[in-house]
């Protein structure tokens, strides 16, 4: 038998976490850390930081008369660091091709996999779409 959200004991993070699971695996995902007290840090506090977010998209041929299909797809969104920064360079020839080293860090696809749906065709064909579902996002220096 389960326990409900009012059995649990309200004496602390902890115990809320085991009574609770599926906020124990929200608080997970976000990425939670322990700080140097054993306390846990309940997520980032920016709504906006870089990381992936659902959406569903209809794929359709562009040229054959197919059925189309929805799919869940994934994007990275969100910004990384508020800094960015260009340092000299220093050269020891009289032509500097690049005088400074810019750094900033952008949100990206860190891992992915590859995913096919199969479309239905006019006459029996079926034609296979491909695309890239990603599973997690980072911020990585930006190219």
């Amino acid at each position: 038998m389960k326990p409900s959200i009012s059995a649990c004991p309200p004496s602390g993070l902890l115990l809320v976490l085991m009574c609770c699971p599926l906020l124990g695996m929200v608080q997970a995902a976000s990425g939670n850390k322990a700080s140097d007290n054993g306390h846990l840090h309940l997520g980032d506090t920016d709504p906006e930081r870089c990381m992936r977010h659902h959406f569903v998209e209809t794929i359709t041929h562009p040229i054959y008369k197919c059925n189309s299909k929805m799919v869940l797809l994934a994007r990275c969104e969100g910004h990384c660091s508020h800094t960015t920064r260009s340092d000299p360079l220093i050269s020891f020839s009289s032509v500097l091709k690049q005088p400074f080293k810019s750094t900033c860090a952008c949100c990206r696809p860190h891992t992915s996999k590859l995913k096919a749906v199969r479309l239905r065709c006019t006459g029996g064909m079926r034609i296979t779409a491909t695309y890239r579902y990603i599973l997690a996002c980072n911020c990585e220096e930006c190219s």
